[in-house]
Parts: structure tokens; sequence; C-alpha cells
């Protein structure tokens, strides 16, 4: 259960506990990980940052700073989220990273066609997966300046 604090920094979709894991690991050595919420599937993503069913006390202009987000999830996909975030005028600007095993051109097309901010392959080794983590939340919360 999520507790009711909303004052999302990042907000970590990924259905692979083991992903989820040294997401949150990585974050957090490097000082980054103390505002960030998991959710495991698309559906509870998009009820999360659009404030319905459990989330609905939350105000969506409670924005994350970055949405890291996987492609290959269960009841909604990744690309079925971005594309909800990207055509409601009150989330377009979030930032959005897809994080996912997929190198596939069509899934890294069609990501960058719906608008991500930026693509990246899960490498599979601990040591370089925990480095893009780092990297990636050093950009996105502390170098990267975003709307709102």
């Amino acid at each position: 259960m999520i507790d009711k604090i909303y004052d999302v920094d990042v907000l970590l979709v990924e259905d692979n506990p083991d992903d989820v894991e040294l997401v949150i690991r990585a974050l957090k050595k490097h000082n980054l990980g103390n505002n960030l919420i998991h959710l495991p599937d698309g559906a509870e993503a998009l009820d999360f940052i659009f404030a319905r069913g459990k989330y609905e006390s939350r105000k969506i202009e409670q924005k994350p700073k970055v949405i890291l987000l996987d492609l290959k999830m269960p009841k909604v996909d990744g690309l079925q989220v971005l594309k909800a975030i990207r055509e409601d005028e009150r989330t377009r600007l979030i930032p959005v990273v897809i994080m996912t095993s997929s190198a596939e051109q069509k899934d890294i097309i069609e990501s960058y066609g719906l608008g991500v901010n930026a693509y990246v392959v899960k490498p599979l080794d601990f040591e370089s997966f925990s480095k893009a983590v780092a990297e990636l939340g050093l950009f996105w919360l502390l170098v990267n300046n975003s709307p709102g």
C-alpha cells in the first residue's frame, strides 16, 4: 500500500521486482530515492497520475519530476501510459523516460513519436544497470529544469 505522501520526485512504473530493487537501490545510493513511488503496472500508474480510484485524494497538480516507465507490463503497457500522459494538457509536460529491455526499433520509434523524453535500454549486468539509473536520476532530478 502506498502512503498518503504524494510529493513525488520519481514515479517508477515497473513490474519486474528485481529491476525495482535495483532502481531503488541505485537512486538511494545517490540520495535520490527519498520521494519515490513504485507502481507495478500501467493501470495503477494511470490512476495515480490522473488522481483517480484509490489515488483520488491526490491532487493532479502534484506532478512527479520524472516518470521511469517500463514498456512491457500487465494490464496497460508503457506505450499506452505514455500516450495518455501526452494527450492530457495537465500531464503533457511531465518528463517520461522509457526504461526497458526492448531495443526494438519499432518500440523506440513509437515511443519518440508519442513524445518520450528519453529511451533507455536496461543493461544486462548489475553494475551497468545501477550506473545508468544513477545517471538518469542525477540528470532528471538535479540537472534538468522541468516546467511546473
